[in-house]
């Protein structure tokens, strides 16, 4: 059920990093609104919708110019460009060789999509500390990215949000946060799915808390912790998935993990679930604002079932690249609110032909 990974022959760290998230934004309060009157609770205030012209692909282009812009490198020097998503625009025609074409990447490198519900974008990372750490390659370009999907009426659509994070992995003298132990925890445990030829995913209600989530994440940080002989109190930092505010903040809590660690990475209340992108996007909000020698936990969840936690120390380079692009914020902030109508029709939810 668990499977622990050695260290990397050459250490990896994050060289550069970025987030992009979509303008748009649908209360939960309008969802309820249409669906229940306003007699329902939103677990999140608002989530972040694609607009007309964005999908996976664009929007992993736009995080990969960011981490580009911090990494300081020429693209061509990228040796595998792998994006993790549950909402890949083809279901035959990876993501990747668009995202390395429209960077600049091609044609010496390797693009391939990645997949493992929500933590996808996670694997796609852990293949790139692989791919560096056995000096196959100096830089990969990792992307957890979704635009994800939430049946009309459904509870998921609430927080099915869009977004995501792009990172450039390479030597850890050139990084600004350090990848000191990753870990994965995984069992075939069933709370989510979709298959092949229907548009949105099931869930098993009773499953998403224990054995899913809980099951999985916690006991992956702790195993963390155990085979780094840390505890909560030496990390500045922590980031656990977020499908809403309770799960992490419950599970990050029950760790002995205090409020002032989660804050800054803590994002699904304002963009939803981005499922490839939360953990993800949730460090690079933290790396925006972190300081030299600080350390992060980050733990993702996808269903399936698994967890990858990750150990990072943060370099005194990252104050050189915080103000290279955007930071995660500046694209928060930048919200256009919409109504439901409008939600309907960005979404393709309303079929006319």
């Amino acid at each position: 059920m668990k499977k622990m990974f050695k260290q990397p022959l050459r250490p990896v760290g994050i060289v550069g990093y970025g987030a992009y998230v979509p303008r748009y934004r649908l209360p939960g309060n309008e969802i309820s609104r249409v669906w229940t009157g306003g007699h329902s609770a939103s677990p999140v205030r608002e989530k972040a919708v694609p607009g007309l012209d964005e999908d996976t692909a664009t929007m992993s282009i736009e995080a990969a110019r960011n981490a580009l812009a911090r990494a300081g490198i020429d693209p061509r020097q990228i040796r595998a460009v792998w994006v993790g998503s549950e909402s890949h625009p083809y279901a035959v025609k990876p993501t990747g060789t668009i995202v390395a074409e429209a960077i600049g990447a091609t044609p010496a490198t390797l693009a391939a999509d990645w997949q493992f519900a929500c933590k996808a974008g996670t694997e796609a990372m852990q293949a790139g500390i692989g791919f560096v750490g056995s000096a196959m390659a100096d830089y990969v370009l990792s992307i957890g990215m979704d635009t994800a999907q939430g049946r009309p009426g459904d509870a998921l659509e609430y927080t099915a949000g869009a977004g995501g994070a792009a990172f450039i992995l390479g030597p850890a003298e050139e990084a600004a946060a350090e990848i000191l132990r990753t870990l994965s925890y995984v069992s075939d445990t069933t709370d989510f799915w979709r298959r092949p030829t229907t548009h949105y995913p099931s869930h098993a209600e009773r499953f998403s808390g224990d054995p899913g989530y809980f099951g999985h994440v916690v006991p992956a940080a702790q195993q963390m912790m155990a085979e780094m002989g840390t505890a909560p109190a030496d990390y500045d930092h922590v980031i656990f998935h977020q499908p809403n505010r309770k799960f992490p903040i419950r599970a990050m809590a029950s760790l002995g993990f205090q409020a002032a660690q989660w804050e800054a990475g803590l994002l699904v209340n304002e963009i939803g679930n981005t499922y490839a992108g939360s953990a993800l996007i949730g460090l690079t909000a933290v790396l925006d604002v972190a300081r030299p020698g600080q350390r992060i936990l980050v733990v993702s969840y996808g269903s399936g079932a698994g967890s990858d936690a990750m150990d990072l120390r943060v370099t005194d380079r990252i104050l050189e690249i915080q103000q290279a692009a955007p930071t995660t914020r500046d694209y928060i902030r930048r919200r256009v609110p919409i109504d439901y109508a409008q939600y309907v029709r960005l979404r393709r939810k309303l079929a006319t032909h």
